[in-house]
């Protein structure tokens, strides 16, 4: 009449996990079935991750068994169940567990043992039960105790009829007199006449004045499985011998004879046997014989008039469809005082909290760990985690770890204050250009315009002002055309620019060496040189970006990692092979311009530029000198004004070196301007 045992401690595990107990206490009974209990069900409970305090074992309790031994015994018992930190203690036993746990528990307090406040969770199979000298003991120990129980509801008549016992009546029932005379503290008179001590009864005792603690007059769930089982014992007899009946009247001999009325025979009644109890409820049993049945989730209510309540909180049901085995209703529970209503702990240690994963304790058991920080660029975001994670791409861990941002957008825009600068600057400069281009088309005619070669001087000043223009290529938001043409042109345009340079150098030294009557320097002089050089270094350059377009071409892209808290959108260069040789044919042309300036520094004349060409040079290869090594250091939008600012400071290095000293003397000093001085600085 007990349903399947696999059941319950299903749902006990089910309860356990519900409320996150992990580290409980177990005590199970000596004898068979604590045992069975010990080694078919708590490795169970092992593999979902609950772990154990302590396991003991409960004295085992027969008639040779002496009382001390119990108690000396139970004593240790229950001495490591109160010292231990498990709030959930779960306890396997019998009927009669709960009046030994009151006696051990009351020996402890009278010994002043320290009694903790724990979560009982007790089996199905325990009941409430008193002995006479427990009368007055207090219950408190099972205010807020969770057992199970077998489902069990008001049965029609159930008052009525215990109402209706009396052992004054029922002389043959010497259990009725037995219950009463221990139930109500009294006791019969003996038929013989010997006098009786103490009270005595009179069989009029109204049950329903008695304690809780005495005599429940609601039926339990124990009750409710010896009412279930003598209605289907009396319904097997009934099939049993109304088959028998049937056969008999048809003449089936051999039939009858396979019907003998034996007590084996009545097995295979019982096993298909339903029916309806009193209280509405259909009793049944599967192939195996176990009752079709779940079981119901009691919280246990204590009041100080040593009365309780049994209070249905939840239930287990096996035969969910949903496959939702537990049904709990948490808000329902009253919990032991000392947790003041709030949901009782018993883990091995405080959860970990967000931000924090489990790090498992050497030598202790599983659920036992430590709670480390998650590690730089992780997080974790629910409590009690094994392992912290990476947030997705788009996001980074917040300062406490436990939750990822989104990532901000970040490149170098027209909008923020070092963008504006550089746009400023870069208009500026070109405004600059524009105006010393005016300024020498305007003076054209003059000696200081027409000497190192008028035309290299109106070309060097447009690439100068297409170069500062080229710097607002790099800002803004980068798109698949700006990516595509802004190193190209920049490659080009400041190729040309440095070209020129180099061709004004050139000029320089061919001139002073073609005023020798001998030399054969005279046919390279004029424009002719001067456009090769410039055109030849520009369309080497151009090859170089041609087939870097052609080949591996630059595009937007979006750096994910090199900035935490960033999405970088950014230029890929699409090959850096083909970046770096861009940058080292400037460079090469920037170092021959250098050392062919260096070298005629110290010619005689008035307006050749060999002096300031060297100053220029040298500012222009002190720039990108530094550029490489800075840009390989810096990440994101910063990368990309790195460069912007190498555009415009070393444009503006060729523009001031040059040009500013030639500026200065047609606006401030005319009177250098004139041929007698160039002729006068000849002689």
């Amino acid at each position: 009449m007990f349903p399947n045992g696999a059941h319950q401690y299903m749902g006990i595990l089910q309860l356990l996990l519900h409320f996150s107990w992990t580290w409980i206490g177990v005590i199970y009974s000596d004898d068979p079935s604590g045992d069975s209990f010990a080694r078919d069900v708590l490795p169970m409970f092992s593999k979902r991750n609950v772990c154990f305090a302590f396991i003991e074992r409960f004295p085992s309790i027969s008639f040779s068994t002496e009382i001390a031994d119990i108690i000396s015994e139970g004593r240790e018992v229950f001495s490591v169940a109160m010292r231990s930190s498990a709030n959930a203690l779960l306890v396997q036993g019998d009927p009669s567990t709960i009046a030994v746990m009151r006696t051990l528990l009351h020996v402890l307090a009278f010994e002043n043992v320290p009694v903790n406040t724990k979560v009982w969770i007790m089996t199905a199979e325990m009941e409430f039960t008193s002995v006479s000298f427990q009368r007055g003991w207090s219950i408190s120990f099972l205010h807020g105790a969770i057992s199970l129980s077998v489902p069990s509801k008001k049965s029609l008549g159930f008052q009525k009829f215990i109402q209706m016992r009396n052992p004054t009546v029922e002389n043959d029932d010497g259990f009725i007199r037995d219950f009463w005379e221990s139930a109500f503290a009294c006791s019969f008179p003996e038929p013989m006449g010997d006098t009786n001590v103490g009270q005595i009864c009179t069989g009029r005792e109204k049950l329903e004045i008695l304690s809780k603690t005495v005599f429940e007059m609601t039926m339990t769930g124990h009750s409710k499985s010896v009412y279930d089982a003598v209605y289907a014992v009396a319904h097997a007899l009934h099939a049993m011998h109304l088959l028998r009946f049937k056969h008999s009247i048809i003449g089936d001999r051999v039939r009858q004879k396979l019907l003998t009325q034996k007590p084996w025979q009545l097995h295979h009644f019982l096993r298909i046997v339903s029916f309806n109890d009193s209280a509405g409820e259909k009793v049944a049993f599967n192939q195996n014989g176990e009752l079709i049945a779940g079981f119901d989730i009691i919280n246990w209510i204590t009041f100080p008039n040593h009365s309780f309540l049994r209070v249905k909180v939840g239930k287990v049901d096996p035969g969910d469809l949903s496959h939702k085995v537990l049904t709990i209703h948490k808000e329902a529970i009253v919990w032991p005082s000392r947790f003041n209503q709030t949901l009782p702990l018993s883990m091995c240690n405080e959860p970990c909290l967000w931000g924090y994963s489990r790090k498992k304790k050497e030598g202790k058991a599983f659920c036992c760990y430590d709670c480390v920080p998650c590690p730089e660029g992780k997080i974790s975001n629910q409590a009690d985690m094994d392992y912290c994670f990476q947030c997705p791409e788009d996001c980074y861990p917040n300062n406490e770890q436990n939750a990822c941002l989104p990532k901000s957008i970040s490149y170098l825009s027209y909008e923020e204050p070092i963008g504006i600068s550089l746009a400023i600057f870069s208009l500026s400069f070109s405004f600059i250009a524009t105006l010393v281009l005016r300024m020498f088309v305007k003076y054209q005619n003059t000696p200081i315009v027409k000497a190192n070669n008028r035309s290299l001087s109106y070309m060097l000043l447009v690439s100068l002002f297409l170069c500062f223009l080229c710097a607002l290529l790099f800002l803004g938001r980068p798109e698949k055309v700006t990516c595509l043409i802004r190193h190209a042109a920049f490659g080009v345009i400041f190729s040309v620019a440095v070209s020129c340079v180099l061709a004004k150098t050139i000029t320089v030294i061919l001139a002073f060496m073609a005023t020798k009557p001998t030399s054969r320097m005279r046919k390279w002089m004029g424009r002719r040189l001067a456009s090769s050089i410039v055109i030849s270094c520009a369309l080497f350059q151009a090859t170089i970006c041609t087939v870097w377009l052609a080949t591996f071409p630059p595009f937007p892209d979006f750096d994910m990692h090199s900035v935490s808290r960033e999405i970088i959108v950014e230029c890929n260069e699409g090959s850096l092979a083909m970046f770096y040789c861009v940058l080292g044919f400037m460079g090469l042309l920037a170092v021959l311009s250098f050392t062919v300036a260096f070298l005629a520094r110290k010619l005689p004349d008035s307006f050749h530029e060999a002096k300031s060409i060297t100053f220029s040079m040298l500012v222009f290869c002190s720039v990108w000198m530094t550029f490489v090594p800075t840009y390989m250091s810096t990440k994101g939008k910063y990368m990309v004004a790195v460069e912007v600012f190498s555009i415009l400071a070393s444009s503006a290095g060729l523009l001031g070196c040059i040009f500013f000293p030639k500026c200065y003397i047609i606006m401030l000093r005319p009177d250098l301007n004139k041929k007698e001085q160039l002729i006068k600085r000849k002689n």
